[in-house]
């Protein structure tokens, strides 16, 4: 898929830098035979429902890995503090796409149905400024772990508050309510991207060190898909044989976990 031309509106976008003070030279980090950025290009080429797949980076060698493995590479600047503002920069060299899907370089079990999903709605719901995914909490554990982003939505499905702390907190037990945790897959409209980046960042943003809070502290409507597919991100190399175990285990059926969107 190439986003080449005037037709392409929906792209999904990866952005990937070699600098990293916990893990330099990820992108490339060999899992099973294949670079992490070739396992998510993979999962990637999977969608139905995308007009381009493409790399954002400021790294020649990355740009190789990527062109290797069928991507299309936009080079950007060195200077980006965030993947997001990466992929702003992208689009400028693509005025066609109208909608991109922003897919983390290092979760090589990403889920494509979910991206699908997201460029679907993007596309037909144009009156939502950002899209992003969740699970289900089974761990209650994971309910006062502060690396593990809650989110709580209304009656529409769209997010109310991200948080590290428990969400919501049940003071009540016999009235318990669903807990989510917050996937770090995001789409957004391209007039909307444009504006979030040039937005300062906020104060929710600042305390609780979490970009997408910039959104709804501006009044932006972000619309949470929930879905049984748990994606690992591989952060460190400890991880490696519980991802390429997984990688290993994947099957066409992978395609479509169960989805579920409030509209």
């Amino acid at each position: 898929m190439a986003a080449e031309g005037t037709t392409a509106q929906v792209a999904g976008i990866i952005p990937a830098r070699w600098g990293s003070s916990r893990f330099p030279g990820k992108p490339l980090y060999q899992l099973a035979g294949k670079s992490l950025l070739g396992h998510v290009i993979d999962r990637v080429a999977c969608c139905r429902r995308l007009d381009a797949v493409l790399v954002a980076t400021d790294d020649e060698r990355i740009e190789q890995e990527a062109l290797a493995n069928g991507a299309e590479v936009v080079m950007t600047s060195s200077q980006h503090s965030t993947g997001t503002d990466r992929i702003a920069e992208a689009l400028d060299s693509f005025p066609a796409l109208q909608h991109v899907v922003n897919i983390q370089g290092d979760e090589p079990l990403v889920s494509p149905s979910v991206i699908d999903l997201m460029a679907d709605t993007l596309r037909s719901q144009m009156d939502i400024d950002m899209i992003t995914a969740a699970n289900p909490i089974s761990d209650p554990a994971q309910l006062d772990d502060p690396n593990i982003v809650k989110v709580v939505l209304d009656n529409r499905g769209d997010a109310l508050y991200f948080s590290r702390s428990a969400l919501p907190y049940h003071r009540a037990q016999e009235h318990s309510s669903p807990s989510l945790r917050h996937v770090g897959l995001y789409g957004y409209q391209r007039s909307f991207l444009k504006k979030f980046v040039r937005w300062p960042e906020g104060d929710l943003e600042r305390v609780e060190q979490l970009e997408q809070l910039r959104a709804l502290e501006n009044g932006a409507r972000i619309r949470v898909i929930v879905s049984e597919h748990e994606s690992i991100g591989l952060d460190t190399p400890e991880q490696v044989p519980e991802i390429e175990a997984l990688l290993a285990s994947l099957t066409e059926d992978d395609y479509s976990p169960n989805t579920n969107q409030t509209r």
